[in-house]
């Protein structure tokens, strides 16, 4: 069975700065069909947002185009996935509830992130999926 994962923004900078490292690879998992990734309306502007500030552009190796191709390339193997139901877990970053939203309406077996703190402490807790690292993904954890 594919794991359906839900991709912070944190990792897809990462992938897109970064030459090699664990956020690559995941993504090239994704494009490749060995993770299910989801997205959202919400997900989908934030990660149009964060990508064209022109600090994260100054950092990636790509050209704009070629950072604007490989998102339509990561677009096309996402499931975009409706929300209907908000829950509000009170994260310590209260602008990454909706990824756990996303998880729960896509039956995500995963999110996917840099940013462990910020899942940290949650009011809630979501046995359906667990918050892992690129690294601990990649492992099979």
């Amino acid at each position: 069975m594919i794991p359906i994962v839900v991709i912070d923004t944190s990792v897809l900078i990462s992938a897109l700065i970064g030459v090699h490292g664990p956020a690559r690879e995941v993504l090239r998992c994704c494009l490749k069909g060995k993770y299910a990734p989801l997205i959202s309306n919400a997900l989908f502007h934030e990660y149009e947002d964060v990508l064209t500030r022109e600090r994260i552009q100054n950092l990636c190796p790509l050209s704009s185009n070629e950072i604007q191709y490989l998102l339509s390339s990561f677009y096309s193997v996402c499931e975009w996935t409706p929300i209907y139901y908000l829950w509000r877990p009170n994260l310590i970053d209260e602008n990454d509830n909706f990824l756990v939203e996303l998880a729960l309406a896509g039956n995500a077996t995963y999110i996917v992130t840099n940013n462990m703190r910020d899942f940290n402490n949650s009011e809630l807790d979501f046995p359906e999926f667990t918050i892992v690292k690129p690294e601990e993904i990649l492992r099979g954890k």
